[in-house]
């Protein structure tokens, strides 16, 4: 993945910030892997995590998501959906699991006619056809987007929510705790059968 700005930090200062969040993600690498996040790439800019599911038979490789720290910690990092074998950016269609929040509100019937609660998609994108962006505090994306500019990401910096360990823990929550296991149609289309979204 491209960074999406030039390196105006001074490169010895990112590269030190990114550095700790590879060694911080290291010190506990057994655990995560164990919750199917592996880190296949950690090169300065650019991390890449492949999320797997444990849940399904065989075990699944989910999705990867590559992290971007140019510029860190003046500028949040990106993080993009990518093909986990050649690092292509995901257009929203592609995205092979969604990261669904429930939220307050009233319950809504659902097509299959079952009434569910009302549930936030944390990738957003304005059409199928569009490279989504995660859309939370600590995401480049986010804080660069016209409908957040109230929400600059001065104000969450010291609360170290760019942080890689942090930003994976959304995207497992969201991402990839709720598979249940792979649900198969006969048409023969592939998708993960799901849990309730997390709150």
């Amino acid at each position: 993945m491209s960074s999406q700005s030039a390196q105006h930090v001074d490169p010895v200062v990112s590269r030190t910030k990114f550095n700790r969040e590879i060694a911080e993600y290291r010190s506990t690498e057994a655990d995560y892997r164990a919750r199917g996040w592996l880190l296949v790439k950690a090169e300065w800019p650019v991390a890449t995590i492949v999320f797997a599911s444990k849940k399904t038979t065989p075990p699944t490789i989910v999705t990867a998501v590559q992290f971007d720290y140019t510029n860190y910690d003046a500028e949040p990092p990106s993080v993009r959906f990518v093909d986990p074998f050649s690092d292509r950016l995901l257009l929203n269609k592609e995205i092979p699991t969604r990261l669904l929040r429930n939220v307050p509100g009233p319950a809504v019937p659902a097509p299959d006619g079952t009434i569910s609660p009302p549930v936030q998609d944390l990738l957003q994108g304005n059409s199928p056809e569009d490279v989504p962006f995660l859309c939370i505090a600590g995401v480049k994306e986010y804080h660069d987007h016209p409908g957040h500019t109230g929400d600059p990401w001065e104000l969450h910096r010291p609360h170290g929510e760019g942080r890689l360990v942090r930003l994976l823990e959304i995207i497992s929550k969201y991402g990839l705790e709720p598979i249940a296991g792979l649900a198969v149609n006969l048409s023969p289309q592939l998708s993960f059968a799901r849990t309730e979204p997390p709150q």
